[in-house]
């Protein structure tokens, strides 16, 4: 058994087999997902190693315990300390060489709709090469000629690439809401307790919205002062409010009948959480109290304690970060999801109402259940044809590699950036995140207004 295991993961790294998990008591994993898993393990790697960069922490470790740690920094040409070796320009590079490992696949993997030409191979397989293709483009960008117009043009690069990034989730959001909806919607032909859902899970959404939008006022402004935060929070609530009143209005209703409050709650709450997450990103404000001694306004007095361990609180933090950014990649490559971008949608007509809609009625990928072929430790589901976009796939990791970048190095931000100081605040963090949030209510209304404005075009949500 173990030499037949190690002849499987022999053909995986250096051939075109699938990978598996190579542990007996492991369930057998479908192809189209150890693929996935393998390409986000490589994305794990750099994304630690971008951290490390930016770690005085780490910098300072080395620098005591490596022994002749300055001669060996002059030896690799890296400066008297390996300065060149942290920092934002080193993550830069190495994000670099990422973004291009990724973009590079996804002009290979162009127009790919079966598993079995070569190309496909290639994508599906040779995982060792690959690991030393990633490693080789991240170190061949620290030798990249005039580092520094490279790296004032790649930073521009990075912000459009992690607007861009932002911005298809927000549309995949938005598209969740109004494919929710539209599901259980359906349902009530049939059963009328799916207008009881509807309206419970509409109820707890704007329950947790309204929650969040008074805790935010009372925690983050005070009597006195906090007017940028008051002001927020005021615009903010709203544009949650214009969101619901548009979303039942009869001209809307005319034209989308599938349009109701239940979209409008997800979005609300997720207004609310970037409201919060905003104002948790901003520097702190320091005034004087009356005995003369400086004190924190505008934030919560709960939590200092907290704060104050930088350690748990950036492994924390960056951790939970991380692990959303990769989950967002990973649900942001299904083929559902490539389709809702294109504006490919399920008629009305041939939704089914289930409390999972997001996958088919018995799983996923059901359409391949029978037309798979078993090996040892893998199931090929592609048999027939892939089960999701290749391009897409890598394209949405190419971006992702550059929001990683401005994330880790607090976007414009960039020369005071470490990671110990990652949730000490910035303005740069703040101002994306309420863009984003503003972004998110324009798209929605646009689902909503669009109908409207160029009624000759059909619109389907």
């Amino acid at each position: 058994m173990s030499a037949q295991c190690c002849a499987g993961q022999l053909a995986c790294c250096c051939g075109s087999a699938g990978c598996s998990l190579c542990c007996g008591c492991c369930p057998k994993i479908r192809q189209s997902r150890s693929t996935r898993f393998m390409y986000a393990l490589y994305f794990i790697l750099v994304v630690l190693l971008c951290c490390v960069m930016m770690s005085r922490t780490v910098a300072n470790e080395m620098k005591e315990r490596i022994p002749f740690y300055e001669d060996i920094c002059k030896g690799i040409k890296a400066g008297d300390t390996c300065e060149k070796l942290v920092g934002y320009s080193a993550v830069y590079r190495v994000c670099f060489g990422m973004a291009c490992f990724f973009f590079i696949f996804c002009l290979l993997t162009l127009k790919i709709n079966s598993s079995k030409g070569c190309r496909a191979h290639i994508h599906n397989g040779f995982w060792f090469f690959k690991l030393l293709l990633l490693g080789a483009m991240c170190s061949g960008a620290f030798f990249i000629p005039d580092q520094e117009t490279f790296l004032n043009a790649w930073r521009y690069v990075g912000a459009i690439g992690g607007f861009i990034f932002i911005g298809i989730q927000l549309i995949l959001l938005v598209e969740f809401a109004h494919k929710w909806n539209k599901n259980w919607t359906a349902g009530t032909a049939t059963n009328k307790l799916w207008y009881a859902a509807l309206a419970l899970v509409t109820l707890i959404m704007y329950s947790i919205a309204a929650g969040g939008l008074i805790l935010m006022a009372v925690f983050y402004t005070q009597k006195d002062g906090c007017l940028e935060n008051k002001i927020l929070l005021g615009l903010n609530g709203g544009l949650c409010l214009l969101i619901s009143v548009v979303a039942i209005s009869p001209c809307v209703q005319n034209r989308q009948p599938h349009s109701g409050l239940l979209q409008s709650g997800l979005i609300s709450c997720y207004v609310m959480y970037l409201t919060f997450s905003a104002l948790s990103s901003k520097p702190v404000e320091v005034a004087l109290d009356e005995h003369g001694k400086n004190v924190t306004i505008c934030v919560p007095d709960f939590g200092q304690d907290l704060y104050r361990d930088e350690n748990l609180v950036t492994g924390l933090g960056t951790t939970l970060l991380f692990m959303c950014i990769l989950y967002s990649c990973l649900t942001s490559t299904t083929r559902s999801s490539s389709d809702a971008l294109q504006g490919r949608y399920a008629a009305p007509e041939l939704e089914v109402a289930r409390c999972c809609f997001c996958f088919g009625p018995d799983g996923e990928d059901t359409e391949e259940q029978q037309n798979v072929k078993e090996g040892p430790r893998v199931i090929y589901d592609e048999k027939r044809g892939t089960v999701y976009s290749y391009s897409y796939f890598h394209f949405v990791f190419f971006l992702a590699s550059l929001y990683v970048m401005m994330t880790v190095t607090s976007w414009f931000n960039y020369e005071s950036a470490n990671i110990e100081t990652f949730f000490s605040g910035s303005w740069s963090i703040f101002w994306v995140k309420m863009a984003s949030c503003w972004m998110c209510v324009l798209l929605y209304l646009g689902t909503l207004v669009a109908p409207l404005c160029c009624p000759s075009r059909q619109f389907s949500v």
